[in-house]
């Protein structure tokens, strides 16, 4: 976006600067692939190409089925879209703040322009929050929403804002996802956990030379990796927050 909301600025990059990255993309000889192929690859029943990466958008702004599925169709790279189902459904509700949002009857265009469609969630909460009531909700919901508007299964995840737990992620799991994708600010790997697959997330301030560092292998750690004690605090605080207040916005 060119003018986007403020309290999503900090992770967005103009149509312009994306379009630079996408080229970044194309000239460092790697293939995109979608999370299916990732899956299929840490599952033992297919090989990924010599070098790829993944491009994965998260939400569902109201950009993703226009500019960006346009920009990425030109240059014919697949990519996966998580998409918050409450905030894309006429009536829906979601903890996202006001921002221009695609609607459900798009996402088969998605799919027609390359996107692969996974889920995420119905609210776009702290997941490792909730009650497992809610927890339940938030993944089984989401998931039904897109197979109803797509007529087939929806296998893959992403965690709002990344945040996760082993009850999380076996929740997962036994909702029928294949793969979930967090944050972790960090390259994934062959031997990356399949519901906590690693991501980096594209900030306003990076540059064209930090993209190009990434597809590299420099500049991030490489995951799997151990949380770390803050990362453990801050989880807890969260959660005791959450008790008081309810559920809130991941983000």
């Amino acid at each position: 976006m060119d003018d986007p909301p403020s309290w999503i600025a900090e992770f967005t990059v103009t149509p312009k600067e994306f379009a630079a990255h996408l080229d970044a993309i194309a000239d460092s000889g790697l293939t995109p692939v979608t999370i299916s192929a990732l899956a299929d690859h840490l599952a033992g029943r297919a090989p990924l190409p010599a070098r790829p990466v993944l491009l994965t958008f998260d939400d569902g702004f109201a950009d993703l089925p226009g500019p960006t599925a346009e920009t990425l169709a030109e240059r014919a790279m697949p990519a996966t879209a998580y998409l918050t189902t409450g905030a894309i459904t006429p009536g829906g509700r979601s903890l996202l703040p006001p921002a221009p949002m695609m609607t459900l009857d798009r996402v088969a265009d998605l799919e027609s322009a390359g996107m692969e469609i996974g889920s995420h969630t119905v609210t776009h909460a702290q997941l490792d929050t909730l009650s497992t009531r809610d927890l339940a909700h938030e993944l089984r919901d989401s998931k039904a929403v897109l197979e109803d508007a797509l007529g087939h299964p929806v296998r893959h995840l992403a965690y709002p804002h990344g945040y996760n737990s082993g009850k999380v992620r076996s929740l997962s799991a036994r909702a029928g996802y294949e793969t979930a994708t967090a944050v972790r600010h960090a390259l994934s790997s062959d031997r990356d956990e399949r519901y906590r697959i690693a991501r980096l997330i594209v900030r306003q301030s990076h540059t064209v030379a930090d993209v190009r560092a990434w597809l590299a292998g420099r500049g991030a750690r490489i995951a799997p990796y151990r949380d770390g004690p803050k990362t453990v605090a801050w989880r807890w605080y969260r959660r005791g927050r959450a008790l008081v207040r309810g559920p809130e916005f991941a983000g």
